[in-house]
């Protein structure tokens, strides 16, 4: 019993934190429930063997939800470092026992550093492991064994609307719902089927944690939305990366740094439906669609002999037309000329100069 109220006692900033946040915009029901999953995380960390050097402050604030600090640096002139900076800072996600770390991939993509820091402000080297482009997973594994438990990953098939989650990162927790699960399509050839989509927003979401009610890991936080409860309206939030698409890949990831098998055709466009029309907002540099021809203000009409119907229905005619490498056709309207144009796909990953440490 000691050690439960000692443990109890540590996660007390974790809970000042989730109340502070919580009265201005959830129902004290749902305060309730989050603050009852947050004092079994904090029980069940104080089970966790002890160090002796730091008996007070091995265990407490994020350990307990099994989260760090994330902090990655990438050479300048990476592909990447344009969009992203060269130097990022997010949560990742301690999954195993081996220090083997989940975050959102964009954080550590083409980086040539990468560490953790956990809770005692200790900070670890970690190695790039893998880094799946179609779901936005990254991995890496601390150098050094970590005092953190692992969390459990649950299904995040079964998390239902309405539900109240925490979204758990390095900087604290906040207590949110889930208000929507739905389709997901990114400017930058990204299309999840069935993201998870929580509010209120919350500042801290890359690479954080989304734990339900029983303490089990459900998503990984990716971006901030303004729709997060339905597509057109404004209702910011944000989008998580659900876990189970993590299961099939992980062996993959782990093993290889890649998932098996051949990779989607990827051109290097990003593009915004307007007035019903697909435009081209931006082309990456020295990616195949630039190299073709394309333009940002281009409007794509179809791929191949096919007419396209917005952004989802444009991906998945590209991606249906063979892997990376396959040449794709495209009729696009360029200022006031109908031009066609043939792309080179190629895949993504090659792309980036990501450093092979895996």
């Amino acid at each position: 019993m000691h050690e439960s109220v000692s443990g109890l006692s540590r996660a007390l900033p974790v809970f000042t934190t989730a109340l502070r946040r919580a009265r201005a915009c959830v129902a004290g029901s749902v305060v309730l429930a989050l603050l009852g999953l947050l004092a079994s995380a904090s029980l069940a960390a104080a089970d966790a063997p002890a160090d002796p050097a730091k008996p007070d402050r091995q265990i407490r604030n994020m350990d307990a939800l099994s989260v760090v600090l994330l902090r990655a640096t990438a050479p300048k002139d990476a592909r990447s470092s344009a969009a992203l900076g060269a130097v990022r800072q997010g949560s990742g996600i301690v999954i195993d026992n081996n220090g083997l770390i989940l975050t959102i991939g964009y954080l550590i993509v083409e980086a040539e550093a990468i560490e953790i820091v956990t809770a005692d402000g200790k900070a670890v080297p970690a190695t790039l492991i893998g880094y799946d482009h179609a779901t936005g997973f990254g991995l890496v594994r601390a150098s050094l064994p970590l005092s953190i438990r692992p969390i459990e990953l649950g299904e995040s098939a079964a998390l239902p609307e309405r539900e109240p989650v925490l979204i758990a990162g390095f900087d604290g927790v906040a207590p949110a719902f889930v208000v929507s699960k739905r389709q997901f399509a990114g400017y930058w050839e990204y299309l999840l089927d069935s993201a998870i989509f929580t509010a209120p927003v919350t500042v801290n979401w890359s690479g954080a944690a989304l734990i339900g009610r029983d303490g089990k890991l459900y998503g990984v936080g990716s971006l901030v939305v303004t729709d997060a409860v339905k597509p057109q309206t404004y209702s910011p939030g944000n989008m998580f990366v659900p876990i189970d698409l993590l299961k099939p890949i992980l062996g993959d990831l782990i093993g290889t740094g890649r998932v098996s098998g051949p990779a989607r055709p990827w051109i290097g466009v990003n593009t915004q439906e307007m007035q019903g029309h697909l435009v081209v907002t931006r082309v990456t540099r020295d990616g195949p669609a630039e190299k073709s021809g394309l333009k940002a203000g281009d409007i794509i009409l179809r791929v191949g002999e096919q007419q396209i119907a917005g952004q989802v229905d444009f991906y998945k005619k590209l991606w249906s037309k063979g892997p990376a490498g396959t040449e794709i056709a495209l009729s696009v309207l360029q200022g006031a000329q109908m031009k066609d144009f043939v792309v080179h796909s190629m895949d993504r990953a090659q792309h980036v100069r990501t450093r092979a440490t895996y």
